[in-house]
């Protein structure tokens, strides 16, 4: 009597199944890897904004830009620190120089665009990979599943119920994993994009305050400095 144990299908299986369940093995590994990976990533870019807003709230408030890049570029992991630290220095920058074409909020507002979308791409980093894996991967079974049905109407002719079994139960497995390595992967795909439309949504929120805070700062020393050269006249 045949014993429906993954090691004695494991045994019976051909080349060809072997190496599609090879295949779906480190399709698993793979999506692992990335989630494990981004997990560690957005719980730390969390920390680290944490810890960034609480320090640089007062600093924004009391607008010491040099203090507030300076306070930026100590928080590496955290996007809001990196999309502020950039959009800062652009602007201080800007109006260090004078007066040009460009206002000074204008060419934050462009590098906040910017930066934004490079922070987007480095969030999603490995995402790609969980869909491909969610997408093919029932394709992988199913084709282990053809081989396996080939194989068990090929021993029909030498074979007995046993060897039918045998191929039956070969592609049965390998479709049950390539929907194991599926599902999960479409499970955390949504998980993660989720989590990072919140991140995006957020630093979308705090640039607009940044840039506000830059439009009132900058007009409020242009009057200043309207009204000093009135004064001198």
């Amino acid at each position: 009597m045949m014993q429906f144990d993954l090691g004695h299908i494991w045994a019976t299986m051909g080349l060809l199944s072997k190496l599609v369940a090879f295949a779906l093995v480190l399709m698993a590994l793979a999506s692992v890897a990335v989630v494990v990976e981004r997990l560690i990533a957005l719980a730390r870019q969390a920390s680290e904004t944490r810890r960034f807003a609480r320090e640089a709230r007062p600093v924004m408030e009391a607008w010491d830009t040099a203090r507030l890049v300076s306070i930026a570029d100590g928080y590496g992991r955290s996007a809001l620190a990196r999309l502020v630290g950039a959009a800062v220095r652009r602007f201080q920058r800007a109006v260090e120089a004078g007066e040009g074409g460009v206002p000074p909020v204008e060419l934050a507002r462009r590098e906040v665009s910017r930066r934004r979308e490079a922070i987007s791409a480095d969030l999603r980093r490995g995402l790609s990979v969980l869909a491909t894996v969610g997408s093919v991967a029932p394709f992988v079974g199913l084709l282990g599943t053809v081989i396996g049905i080939i194989t068990a109407f090929q021993t029909i002719a030498s074979g007995g119920l046993g060897a039918v079994s045998a191929g039956i139960a070969e592609a049965l497995i390998v479709t049950a994993l390539g929907l194991g390595v599926a599902i999960p992967a479409v499970l955390c795909f949504n998980y993660l994009t989720t989590r990072i439309a919140a991140v995006e949504l957020a630093l979308e929120r705090s640039a607009g305050e940044l840039i506000d805070e830059m439009e009132n700062e900058h007009g409020r020393s242009s009057g200043e400095q309207s009204f000093g050269s009135a004064a001198a006249a």
